[in-house]
């Protein structure tokens, strides 16, 4: 029986609550999801992202005096905003999948094994220069990309939406990347980058899957296991909740994948944030299987406007994320501005648009008895979130909020 909790009185703190029929917590880890995210996989991501110059775990920030008004026992906040100057989660995967792609096509041109250390050194640059890379972006993921294209020293070209940002764009253009912007939305680009690609003998370096374009996605997905890690790893005690913003849902589906396997049965409840502009999580729970949402997907949650869920996400989450939930972009703003200008006691955190879906989700979650008790979110609920952009766009940040990243950072 499938439970659904609508809140639609026109308020900027409407919602819907999905509980996902299809998850359970005694659901076990399948060999096909294994074959995605795994132990090993992990510590070969940890091992080469930890060799690469200015790594640094990011902080995990107790939100306390949060938590106690909103009546729950701990909200913890892993805050990206510091990963390598990139502002974003995204140079845990788009990055290393570009040192993997690049590894491996190296030793099919030098008929050897190639070390990863050889890619990071830089030991082939004649063979690396003549490699091209491309991706779809709402912004965050092309930015690693051409980072790590950059890092690496390969060419690289990004495709954006109409609706991606000037400053983003512009971002993703300091690190020697060419930008191409295509007519219509997220998943329009992501069709257009892989048409080209094929066309002109690229590598497409994308994070989201689909049918017949897997691997890279896995990899980009492994990378981001790393961030889960390093939060599960400094937490003193397991959660008991986790909610987090999907857009394809690589992140989310990463995040689940080592919940599970670190805790099993005992694993935390996983909920994720749509924007309710582009809710295909929402809609695939319901329908029980991948569903794509049409239309110019248009929220100010640029990172999440995606209209099609990732085939290896829902793989994952298809069994271990317990419930989606969809929420106003007033939601995220509104968590974005309470972070910058917090509680008496808490820091100030610069959040951007895309950065506090899941925070927002809890916090509409709590604010309706039935939401609550449907997730079981109580007083002894210890609960993460990860905040997984600050402000990517300065511009957009500032508008939103009211005041400028930097003058956050100097209040803290």
């Amino acid at each position: 029986m499938t439970t659904e909790i609508r809140r639609a009185t026109g308020r900027a703190d409407d919602f819907t609550l999905l509980i996902n029929p299809l998850a359970a917590k005694d659901h076990p880890w399948t060999d096909a999801q294994d074959a995605i995210l795994n132990d090993r996989a992990l510590a070969t991501a940890r091992d080469t992202i930890g060799s690469w110059p200015g790594y640094a775990e990011t902080p995990l920030v107790s939100l306390d005096q949060m938590a106690a008004q909103a009546g729950v026992a701990a909200i913890h906040y892993k805050d990206e905003g510091p990963r390598f100057g990139l502002r974003s989660f995204k140079a845990l995967g788009g990055a290393y999948a570009v040192a993997r792609l690049l590894q491996a096509q190296v030793a099919d041109t030098l008929g050897r094994a190639v070390e990863m250390s050889e890619i990071v050194g830089g030991a082939h640059p004649e063979i690396v220069a003549g490699i091209t890379v491309c991706c779809a972006t709402d912004g965050n993921h092309g930015r690693s990309v051409a980072w790590g294209a950059q890092t690496f020293g390969c060419r690289c070209v990004i495709f954006i939406h109409a609706t991606v940002s000037e400053g983003r764009k512009t971002a993703i253009e300091a690190y020697g990347a060419e930008v191409r912007r295509c007519v219509g939305n997220y998943d329009d680009s992501v069709r257009e980058a892989q048409d080209t690609s094929s066309r002109e003998g690229w590598f497409v370096v994308s994070d989201t899957s689909y049918p017949g374009y897997l691997e890279v996605p896995k990899d980009v997905m492994q990378g981001y296991e790393l961030m889960a890690a390093e939060a599960f790893d400094q937490l003193e005690a397991p959660p008991t909740h986790i909610f987090l913003q999907t857009g394809v849902g690589g992140m989310a589906a990463a995040v689940a994948a080592l919940a599970k396997r670190r805790w099993q049965s005992a694993r935390p409840t996983i909920v994720l944030a749509d924007p309710d502009k582009s809710a295909c999580w929402l809609d695939s729970y319901r329908a029980g299987e991948p569903r794509a949402v049409e239309g110019d997907l248009d929220t100010l949650m640029a990172g999440l406007a995606c209209g099609e869920v990732s085939m290896l996400a829902w793989e994952v989450l298809r069994d271990h994320g317990d419930a989606v939930i969809a929420l106003t972009d007033a939601a995220a703003v509104a968590s974005m501005r309470d972070l910058a200008d917090p509680l008496p006691g808490d820091p100030p955190i610069v959040a951007g648009e895309s950065a506090v879906a899941g925070l927002a989700g809890m916090r509409a979650v709590l604010s309706d008895p039935d939401a609550t008790a449907a997730l079981g979110l109580g007083v002894g609920a210890r609960v993460l979130v990860f905040g997984t952009e600050a402000d990517t766009d300065p511009v957009v940040y500032e508008e939103l909020v009211g005041k400028s990243a930097d003058t956050v950072r100097l209040a803290g």
